[in-house]
């Protein structure tokens, strides 16, 4: 819509730019508030979905822990006030449909809308039946065949809208009557592994530094491997001895680095770590020294060729210019990939790519992202 016909039908709203990456940065902490309650959330973190500022929250078995449901609610509604731009609306029901439906009703009453057990049917009754679908095709036949309450549709059998709606309509019929037909599936949040260890006395050398490095990087290595996982990420951060530093120098220095690939091996995290402070020496000796591994996931298996004596080569390879990329700079190593092989001219069909670009073997940008919208939580 042209934002002059917005400005005539809602002079008094206020227009802002998008900013996608935002919105979805305030999302991902909003869920993270939100996971602080329950191990079970989920929430859409893609802007175009439609989804897009629905939160889902399992608060079964929480009382003994957060006390009853209404008190939940002030303790999320204040969690969630401190990230959120607009005051969330929360609807707790015993089904997902339900309780989305509630958060919507709690914004017409102005206060949570709590859906006690076994009610979901007749506190969805009164409700216009178009909000049992997205299909704009099936909600015109509903209001052809004068079904315009989710009451009315629901006193219906479920064999007549099984035969004028397929599918669609045993979904309707279980939505209508206060049943659940889509499985809550939590999203899973990458994990993060720290160790740290404090120096005494502090470390001014590089090579003592790197005994303490490979002690660490070699413990989180072996947790890893344990659970059969790797990480994709690792964050040094270096606590330094202001005794002897000299005036304005930094007290704390962090190094961010990706992996070339998700790794479990300690040397391998090593040797990348130590690359990097060979380049950003500590301006004053080591006090404490943290490790933080991040992004952890499953680890990939591989595929071992039959024929082929060294299936590694890739992975090594991989590994070898980041570290080269890191002593001589990202812009300083790349690798030559085919642009045009039907190009005219032989320079135009091969291009130079940076190891730094975000190729395999090469280092990625990190992406924060994150919400406004209506939570809703479900029992």
């Amino acid at each position: 819509m042209p934002l002059g016909s917005a400005h005539r039908l809602a002079p008094e709203a206020t227009f802002l730019d998008p900013d996608p990456a935002a919105d979805v940065a305030t999302v991902e902490r909003a869920l993270d508030a939100l996971a602080a309650f329950s191990p079970g959330v989920a929430g859409a973190t893609d802007p175009p979905d439609p989804a897009f500022g629905l939160l889902e929250v399992q608060v079964d078995g929480l009382d003994r822990l957060w006390g009853p449901e209404p008190v939940l609610v002030e303790r999320i509604v204040a969690a969630l006030g401190q990230i959120l731009p607009g005051a969330p609306r929360l609807g707790i029901a015993g089904t997902r449909f339900a309780a989305t439906t509630a958060a919507g009703a709690a914004e017409v009453a102005g206060r949570p809308w709590i859906v006690e057990p076994g009610d979901e049917a007749v506190f969805l009754a009164p409700f216009p039946a178009a909000l049992l679908t997205p299909d704009p095709e099936v909600r015109a036949r509903l209001v052809r065949f004068g079904l315009r309450q989710i009451g009315t549709v629901a006193a219906l059998p479920r064999s007549a809208l099984v035969a004028r709606f397929g599918t669609e309509g045993e979904r309707i019929h279980a939505r209508a009557n206060g049943q659940e037909i889509v499985a809550f599936r939590p999203r899973r949040t990458s994990e993060r592994l720290v160790l740290g260890l404090g120096l005494e006395p502090p470390i001014e050398d590089l090579e003592p530094l790197r005994f303490v490095l490979h002690r660490l990087a070699g413990a989180l290595g072996d947790q890893l491997l344990a659970r059969g996982a790797a990480a994709g990420r690792v964050e040094l951060r270096l606590t330094l001895d202001p005794a002897f530093a000299r005036r304005g120098t930094p007290l704390a220095l962090a190094i961010d680095q990706r992996f070339p690939e998700p790794t479990a091996e300690g040397e391998a995290i090593e040797r990348l770590l130590l690359a990097r402070l060979e380049r950003e020496l500590p301006l004053a000796a080591v006090a404490r020294l943290e490790l933080e591994l991040a992004e952890v996931g499953p680890a990939v298996g591989q595929q071992l060729a039959l024929f082929v004596p060294q299936t590694a080569r890739a992975a090594r390879l991989g590994w070898q210019l980041a570290r080269l990329a890191l002593a001589f700079g990202e812009d300083r190593i790349g690798r030559v990939e085919l642009a045009d092989p039907e190009a005219t001219l032989a320079e135009a069909r091969w291009r130079r790519v940076p190891i730094g670009s975000g190729s395999e073997g090469g280092f990625r940008p990190l992406v924060s992202g994150a919400v406004s919208g209506a939570p809703g939580a479900a029992r």
